[in-house]
């Protein structure tokens, strides 16, 4: 009986058996070796979204901002406007040539088309603005007033960032022309900024500006 009781006990102990310290080494290794693929997938899908966001933020806020300039451009009045309170200039339109706000990098002007219904606002329904880079950043300033007075500080908002440079070019009908003299508006003007993701934008805008001599000949 003690034989066959030692026969099942020895049959049992030879159907037991573990897994061998290489095995465990070898299945920690491919856990390890899945764990950093799926972690490097998912940090790659987290930094492709969030990449996709920052672009796509990019790119409204360009988009927001050309619109709005634009809608500036294409209403430029034909009136002058005064600064700080002194005389009106000549021109319609003031830039650095003019020392406006002592900014090398700057444009003013007034504009039609202020939404004010009714005019229930106690405010002109023409709009004094200005755009000027400062500190790396494309700015539009405003007057509540047209003729602002003297210690009248302009509402800013800023709509383009990591901007380097900003230029201007004005179309006279025949060519372009870095600066703009004279009491006549220019048939176009042009916008160039130079931003750090995006290089060298360049947008021109029709203004309803003057004829040319040609066009008044015909006339």
């Amino acid at each position: 009986m003690k034989t066959v009781n030692n026969n099942i006990i020895k049959g049992i102990k030879k159907t037991q058996y573990g897994f061998t310290l290489l095995e465990v080494l070898i299945a920690v290794a491919i856990f390890s070796v899945v764990s950093l693929a799926s972690f490097t997938i998912f940090d790659t899908v987290l930094r492709g979204d969030e990449n996709s966001k920052i672009r796509s933020d990019r790119q409204n806020e360009l988009q927001r901002a050309f619109l709005l300039i634009e809608r500036d451009f294409t209403q430029i009045a034909k009136r002058n406007m005064r600064v700080n309170g002194e005389a009106p200039s000549d021109s319609f339109l003031q830039t650095a040539d003019d020392s406006f706000l002592a900014d090398e990098q700057a444009i003013a002007f007034v504009r039609n088309g202020w939404t004010n219904p009714g005019l229930l606002l106690p405010r002109s329904d023409i709009q004094s603005v200005a755009y000027r880079l400062e500190e790396e950043t494309l700015q539009r300033l405003h007057y509540n007033f047209v003729d602002a007075v003297v210690g009248q500080e302009p509402k800013i908002r800023p709509l383009i960032s990591q901007v380097t440079s900003l230029d201007f070019e004005f179309y006279d009908g025949k060519k372009w022309q870095k600066k703009w003299s004279g009491t006549a508006l220019p048939q176009a003007i042009a916008i160039e900024i130079e931003t750090l993701d995006y290089g060298l934008i360049r947008r021109q805008f029709l203004v309803a500006g003057d004829l040319g001599a040609d066009d008044k000949a015909k006339t």
